[in-house]
């Protein structure tokens, strides 16, 4: 029970990691009025929880990827829940905005259970099995962020806004053990020197089929992100939407997402990579091209609205487990650099959406509006996606010559 493992991990446990990173992001949101209050903070400063939070976890994911390379998955896994734990008790006990706000960033430390997850199943699959796999723990990327604020709403009415950073504390522990007894080394590479690894970047840096499935992950994710930016608004503004419907607005969005994930599931195994990435990307751009294209004839709905979003969850479901195998086979033994890179770039690339669409539909609230900010993301991440597939029929090609 307290041996610590040396074979390969369930998928139970990556799942659980996953699950574990994806609750720390939304789980304690319904409770931000109660933490601005009861530590005296204006709700503006609160709010840094999430902005720093988001920002850290991007910087970690640099630093995260390649120390798995070097060190191991296990140990640096293992150092980044003890980490987590320590944080969520810190934050639970806090008594000023500043002491909470240290904590609460301190948190992103977790954010290494998704990008070593992803590295892991590469370790220790093919391909093909791996995009499977992942297809399978993403399903949690879309069921996580519609029960995490449900949950974590009911645990602040009924113990308080602190309730939720002990239930962090709690899963934190629950998973530190089962990494320790069941997730072994999985990373065959590691060992070499820094310097080593260091010299070996600028090959994947330069790699075209790097940057061409990366790119299709950030702007894929980079459309779901717009949509966040600009929906509130919209739903208020345009549609006249209450609050709890803005809520229920916002989560239908990953109901696409679970199927078009389980979907990846089931086909991954069957079906090329580069297929299914292309498969998802040209739903999302069919989708959200009619739904534009119904709005601009006057039909402007909530019901379009929502239609053409559940295309988007749909593509991105199929799309990213492909596009994240893709990336990660690149180069094998700088799987986790991989991960972590492109990670990073997936959250800087949704920050980048976010912002933008929110400062168009702050100036010209409209439902077209946003359905065309998400389109051009839609658009970009196809042609990412046509120039991988390009790239591979050229090396093919070359080698066949």
């Amino acid at each position: 029970m307290f041996t610590p493992a040396t074979s390969p991990p369930r998928l139970a446990t990556l799942i659980g990691l996953t699950a574990l990173a994806i609750l720390t992001l939304n789980l304690f949101l319904p409770t931000l009025p109660q933490i601005a209050a009861d530590l005296g903070a204006d709700y503006a400063l609160v709010n840094l929880s999430v902005a720093g939070y988001l920002a850290l976890t991007a910087l970690l994911q640099l630093v995260a990827g390649p120390l798995s390379d070097r060190f191991g998955r296990r140990p640096v896994m293992l150092i980044a829940l003890a980490c987590f734990c320590l944080a969520s008790v810190g934050a639970a006990l806090a008594e000023s905005i500043t002491v909470f706000l240290a904590w609460r960033v301190a948190q992103g430390s977790i954010i290494a259970g998704v990008a070593l997850s992803r590295a892991i199943v590469r370790d220790m699959f093919a391909p093909q099995e791996a995009a499977s796999k992942l297809g399978y723990i993403s399903m949690i990327m879309a069921i996580a962020p519609m029960l995490g604020p449900i949950l974590g709403g009911v645990v602040g009415e009924v113990f308080g806004w602190r309730g939720n950073f002990w239930i962090f504390a709690g899963f934190g522990a629950a998973m530190l053990w089962a990494t320790w007894a069941d997730l072994g080394e999985t990373n065959a590479y590691k060992g070499r020197p820094m310097r080593e690894q260091f010299r070996s970047y600028p090959e994947l840096l330069r790699s075209r089929r790097f940057w061409g499935y990366a790119l299709c992950l950030g702007f894929s994710v980079g459309a779901f992100y717009a949509f966040l930016g600009g929906a509130p608004l919209v739903a208020t503004v345009v549609f006249d939407l209450s609050p709890a419907m803005q809520g229920l607005v916002i989560g239908f969005t990953t109901v696409g997402f679970f199927f078009g994930s389980f979907a990846a599931g089931r086909l991954g195994t069957r079906v090329p990579l580069t297929t299914m990435m292309l498969a998802g990307r040209l739903l999302a751009f069919g989708g959200m091209s009619l739904g534009l294209l119904v709005m601009l004839a006057g039909y402007v709905t909530v019901p379009v609205l929502l239609g053409s979003v559940v295309f988007v969850g749909l593509g991105n479901g199929l799309t990213l487990p492909s596009a994240s195998a893709g990336v990660l086979s690149v180069r094998p033994e700088l799987a986790g650099s991989a991960s972590g890179l492109s990670g990073a770039l997936m959250v800087g690339g949704g920050a980048v959406m976010t912002w933008a669409t929110g400062l168009a539909v702050a100036a010209h609230p409209s439902a077209p509006l946003l359905l065309a900010m998400m389109l051009v993301s839609v658009v970009i991440s196809l042609i990412a996606a046509l120039w991988v597939i390009a790239v591979d029929r050229k090396m093919a090609a070359q080698a066949g010559a």
